[in-house]
């Protein structure tokens, strides 16, 4: 990036036209990302992962998740992932009054969608994001494989730890209890 080149904030974000959500505008250390829509198979997968999530937490209240929601870091990072995970303590403190959140979620999830450029944000740009930030775990959704790369946070950082595939179930110790077949997912 050139030194005088233009650094995208928040502030930019709320002059962005409202196109009925057939674009996402994100902010990653002060560069804008615009993606379209995604696949409809990308949108499935993100809603089964949130009901598995969502059946779970109302069983463990310890936490809620939530889908697509808006994350502010900071004026120059703020993103929309696909579905987050956060601990009641979190949420309690941590949004802002336009109803964004202003702290990391335990868990991220982003789905991959389509072409080498997104790939390469969630693989590298967000992942390197999300670990400055605290996130604890991140898993990357490939739906066009139909696998789960789990990230978890070792050593102040989020590394690889395995990659799963239909035949495996995902579980999290940041979930006690939690359990979902991967299969599943990705079932029409």
């Amino acid at each position: 990036m050139f030194p005088d080149a233009l650094r995208w904030t928040i502030r930019d974000l709320e002059a962005m036209p409202d196109d009925g959500g057939w674009k996402r505008y994100e902010i990653v250390d002060g560069n804008l990302y615009v993606t379209r829509a995604p696949h409809i198979r990308h949108q499935r997968a993100g809603g089964k992962i949130f009901f598995e999530l969502e059946s779970w937490s109302r069983k463990a209240q310890l936490g809620e998740p939530l889908q697509a929601p808006g994350i502010i870091f900071t004026p120059d990072d703020a993103v929309i992932p696909d579905v987050v995970w956060v601990s009641s303590t979190r949420l309690a403190e941590g949004i802002d009054e336009a109803g964004h959140l202003i702290v990391a979620p335990e868990l991220v999830v982003e789905i991959l969608s389509s072409g080498e450029l997104n790939e390469q944000r969630d693989r590298e740009i967000k992942l390197k994001l999300y670990s400055l930030h605290g996130v604890q775990e991140y898993w990357i959704v490939s739906w066009q494989r139909e696998t789960f790369e789990i990230y978890r946070r070792t050593e102040a950082r989020l590394q690889l730890v395995g990659t799963l595939l239909a035949g495996d179930t995902l579980t999290s110790p940041l979930l006690p209890g939690f359990s979902t077949s991967v299969a599943e997912i990705f079932r029409s």
